[in-house]
C-alpha cells in the first residue's frame, strides 16, 4: 500500500505546475449577484401590497380621464332644451334616464351627465398638471444643479430668488391670467414662467450639500466640466429627492387650478375647478348638492392618489431601501 504513495518529488514539473493565462476582463468580474437599480425600485415598490392598490386606482384614474371621453363624446349642452333633465339627483337621473354610467351621478343645470362632465374636466385638469410638471421639474433640476455647483451662477441666481421668490406665488399666476386670455395655455404659463424657480433652489440647497465631497473634488481636479460633474456625478445621487419633489409638485398644479378657477379667475375650460365653480350654488341647494360635491371628491381622490403613488416611489428610489 506505501507503493501507491506519491511524494512531492515523484511528480514532475508539468504535473505540479500549469500555465494560467491572464485576462483582465475575468480578473474584473464580481462574484456577487448584479444590481439593476431601477429594477431593485420596483422591487422594493411592489413589495407593498397598498402600492398595488393605490397604483390600480391611478391607473383606473387614467382610464376615466383620457380614454373614456374619447369613446363617450361629451356634449355639455345637448340636453340643454330639455328641462326635465336638469338638476337632477343620482336616484331621480336613473328614474328618468335608466340605469347606466352616464346617470349616476345625476344631471347638471345644462341637463349633462355629472359623470361625464367631472371625467371631461379630469383629462384638463391632469393634463395641465403633468404638463406644468415637466416643465417646471426639466428647467428647475437643470438650473438647480448648476446653480448649486458653479458659486459664480449662485451669486446671480441667489438674487434672482431673493426678489421674485418673496412674491406670493398665487398672486403672481393670478395676475397674469387676468392679464391675458383665460385659456389652458396661459394657464401653463403662468404656472411655469417663475414656478421652476423655487424647484432650482431647492435642488441647489441639496447640491450644495454634497457637491463638495472627495469624487467631486477630484473630478475638477481632473479637468471635468462643471456642468459634466453636475449631471454625472451629484444628480444620479439625487434620484430619490427627485422623484418625491415631483410628487409633491403634479398634485399642487391640480391645486391651483381648482383654487384660482373656484374663486372665478381659472381658465375658460371646464376642468374640475370650473365646474365646482359652476356649481357652487348647488352646495346649498337640496337635492343638488351631487353637482358640487362629485367633482370635490373626483378631484380630492386623484391629488391624494397621485401624491401618494409619488411619495411611495421616491421612498423606493432610495438605494438605502433596496439592503
Amino acid at each position: 500500500m506505501e507503493k501507491d504513495k506519491k511524494t512531492i518529488n515523484d511528480y514532475t514539473e508539468k504535473e505540479l505546475f500549469s500555465i494560467i493565462n491572464h485576462n483582465e476582463l475575468e480578473s474584473e468580474k464580481i462574484t456577487a449577484p448584479r444590481y439593476s437599480y431601477w429594477r431593485s425600485v420596483f422591487r422594493v415598490f411592489f413589495k407593498k401590497k397598498i402600492n398595488i392598490v393605490i397604483l390600480s386606482l391611478l391607473a383606473a384614474i387614467i382610464i376615466f380621464a383620457y380614454v373614456y371621453p374619447a369613446i363617450y363624446h361629451y356634449d355639455p349642452y345637448a340636453n340643454l332644451l330639455n328641462g326635465s333633465l336638469k338638476h337632477l339627483s343620482p336616484a331621480k337621473a336613473i328614474q328618468k334616464m335608466g340605469l347606466s354610467i352616464h346617470s349616476i351621478l345625476g344631471t347638471g343645470g345644462a341637463g349633462q351627465s355629472t359623470f361625464d362632465a367631472i371625467w371631461n374636466g379630469s383629462r384638463i385638469s391632469i393634463s395641465l398638471a403633468f404638463i406644468c410638471a415637466a416643465i417646471n421639474m426639466t428647467i428647475g433640476v437643470v438650473v438647480g444643479a448648476v446653480w448649486g455647483f458653479s458659486k459664480k451662477v449662485d451669486i446671480i441666481m441667489t438674487e434672482v430668488f431673493n426678489i421674485i421668490g418673496n412674491v406670493p406665488y398665487i398672486l403672481f399666476i393670478s395676475v397674469l391670467v387676468m392679464l391675458f386670455s383665460a385659456s389652458f395655455w396661459t394657464m401653463v404659463f403662468a404656472l411655469t414662467v417663475t414656478g421652476w424657480l423655487s424647484i432650482g433652489y431647492f435642488i441647489r440647497t441639496q447640491v450644495v450639500i454634497i457637491r463638495d465631497r472627495e469624487y467631486n473634488l477630484a473630478s475638477k481636479c481632473l479637468g471635468t466640466s462643471t456642468f459634466k460633474i453636475a449631471f454625472k456625478n451629484i444628480l444620479p445621487f439625487m434620484t430619490s429627492v427627485i422623484v418625491t419633489l415631483l410628487a409633491s409638485e403634479i398634485p399642487s398644479y391640480i391645486s391651483y387650478e381648482v383654487f384660482l378657477s373656484y374663486i372665478g379667475m381659472g381658465m375658460a375650460d371646464m376642468s374640475l375647478g370650473k365646474l365646482i365653480y359652476a356649481a357652487e350654488a348647488s352646495m346649498v341647494t337640496p337635492g343638488w348638492e351631487f353637482e358640487f360635491w362629485s367633482p370635490v371628491v373626483i378631484s380630492s381622490i386623484i391629488t391624494i392618489v397621485l401624491y401618494v403613488v409619488g411619495q411611495n416611489l421616491g421612498d423606493a428610489s432610495d438605494p438605502r431601501t433596496h439592503m
